[in-house]
């Protein structure tokens, strides 16, 4: 079978490049570029030929068995697609009840982008988490380039400088690439996000996240969050209000199912102080922000710059055309399991059935739903009392072991130093000091520092094996024999410490 890449109309992307085409070929698959579809996103047509594409007009392109595309076709390339075409683009069957019927009398098979399930398994085929991935770091670039300020604070002879405050709405992909990207800035970066498990993402990537119990926010069973209700929504915006009046720049990243609920009224922009910008990745859905006008730059009168722009990601497209097509790539590879180069569409996969919108005249749009880990079933649903209940009961038991257990060690303690010599109580005082400062000083550490933490215990790991050495030569049997447990368990430390260090330092390296 033949693949089509088209020459998008106003979009700077193409849903190929000479990378991904080696890897449609390797499929099985033929492969037609239209003259001059990279040539915005800096791939040229003789980098195409060299991957093995043949570089055709149009016409041919269209033609073609298989037709990827970015966005929906025009009604003239439509109209060039024959019975039987599979077309596999960003088609927003959702909104575009026209397009979608168009489709069905044409009888092509059309493969929706946008319509990815939520699930795991589904990950590697997610245009719109690429293209919000993107989205969010170009957002930091857009600010920095409006911000009248440094992001990372300075300290010259001249003075000091403080660094930028960035507060970023949502830790979805687009908000945790915005806050890494904002932090490697140097910036001190605030998230907020009604889904409380994902703080500790947030706190991972350095920043801190703003905690708000009366805002907590369930899952609902498509994997997307449920809508608010209008107690969490004013403390919501109470937060917002807040946050954005001391911050000198705000990223919003609120857009559920195509729709941007309002996060930043018009007061809250008339409190932020001259010179703050506010970028709006919600914009194609409305905009977050009340004074946002999508794709444009607004200037307020107190001097906040609102930036509604919506080619975030067409504006770096040699890369998200890289990213985009890994992700059709990931596609065909499901949808030809036997490597022949022929696509075999199988409707009881539910990642296939959930992106096909048409199929040989026939609507498959809306798809059924598929359940995700996210939301409980309802038969898996309990009472929330005697859930309380249930988990009260068994941390008092857990309680209750553990005091008997502490009891019996105590005892034990208590029995074996007043049956010791004076040298054996002095050291294992000794030890239990170390145990205990040492339990108090690891629990500490952030999570983060685990890792080169490691490095370190190896040198505390040598002195154990050092002094086990010296032990097993005792002539008391008993000696020797913890001897050689202590350097046992000091060797795995220490070879495992560095092979840990060995692999983390490897991430760093270029070629690595």
């Amino acid at each position: 079978m033949r693949i089509g890449i088209p020459r998008e109309g106003r979009e700077r992307l193409v849903a190929a490049t000479p990378a991904t085409v080696a890897q449609l070929r390797k499929l099985g698959y033929d492969v037609v570029v239209e003259q001059g579809a990279g040539e915005c996103a800096s791939y040229p047509d003789e980098a195409y030929a060299d991957a093995g594409a043949s570089v055709v007009d149009a016409r041919a392109v269209w033609e073609s068995d298989v037709v990827t595309a970015v966005r929906a076709p025009s009604p003239e390339r439509l109209a060039s697609l024959a019975e039987g075409t599979t077309l596999v683009a960003m088609l927003a069957p959702h909104s575009e009840p026209a397009l979608v019927e168009a489709l069905r009398e044409r009888g092509v098979t059309a493969i929706a982008l946008d319509a990815v399930p939520r699930i795991s398994r589904a990950q590697s085929i997610d245009v719109l988490s690429t293209l919000a991935n993107v989205a969010g770091y170009r957002a930091v670039i857009e600010a920095a380039e409006e911000y009248s300020g440094m992001f990372t604070g300075q300290v010259t002879a001249a003075g000091k400088t403080a660094p930028a405050n960035v507060f970023v709405i949502g830790a979805g992909v687009a908000g945790l690439a915005a806050i890494g990207a904002a932090g490697s800035l140097g910036a001190q970066v605030r998230a907020f996000d009604v889904r409380p498990e994902v703080g500790e993402q947030i706190e991972s990537m350095g920043a801190q996240f703003v905690r708000l119990e009366a805002a907590q926010q369930e899952v609902s069973a498509d994997g997307y969050a449920r809508e608010l209700t209008a107690e969490q929504e004013r403390a919501t915006m109470d937060l917002y209000a807040a946050e954005t009046a001391r911050a000198d720049i705000v990223i919003t990243t609120a857009l559920v199912r195509g729709s941007a609920p309002t996060t930043i009224t018009a007061d809250m922009v008339a409190a932020m102080r001259p010179g703050s910008v506010i970028v709006d990745l919600a914009a194609s859905g409305g905009g977050n922000c009340e004074l946002t006008v999508p794709g444009e730059k607004v200037v307020t009168a107190n001097g906040v710059t609102i930036l509604g722009y919506t080619d975030l990601t067409s504006r770096m497209a040699r890369h998200t055309s890289q990213l985009f097509g890994t992700n059709v790539v990931n596609l065909l590879r499901l949808l030809t399991p036997e490597r022949d180069g022929r696509l075999t569409l199988d409707l009881e996969d539910p990642v296939q059935r959930g992106m096909t919108v048409t199929r040989a005249g026939e609507l498959l749009w809306p798809p059924p739903p598929v359940a995700v880990s996210a939301a409980q079933s309802p038969a898996a649903q309990v009472d929330p009392a005697a859930q309380a209940r249930a988990t009260h009961e068994a941390a008092q038991r857990r309680r209750r072991r553990r005091s008997v257990l502490y009891g019996a060690g105590a005892a034990l303690a208590f029995v074996l130093l007043a049956l010791s010599p004076a040298a054996t109580v002095s050291h294992l005082t000794v030890f239990a000091l170390a145990v205990i400062v040492g339990f108090y000083v690891i629990n500490n550490v952030a999570h983060a520092l685990h890792t080169p933490l490691m490095s370190q215990t190896n040198a505390i790991s040598g002195i154990i094996l050092v002094g086990a050495l010296l032990q097993l030569g005792s002539a008391d049997l008993l000696v020797s024999a913890i001897a050689f447990v202590a350097a046992s368990v000091a060797s795995i430390n220490i070879f495992g410490g560095f092979l840990v260090t060995y692999r983390m330092l490897g991430m760093f390296r270029k070629d690595g």
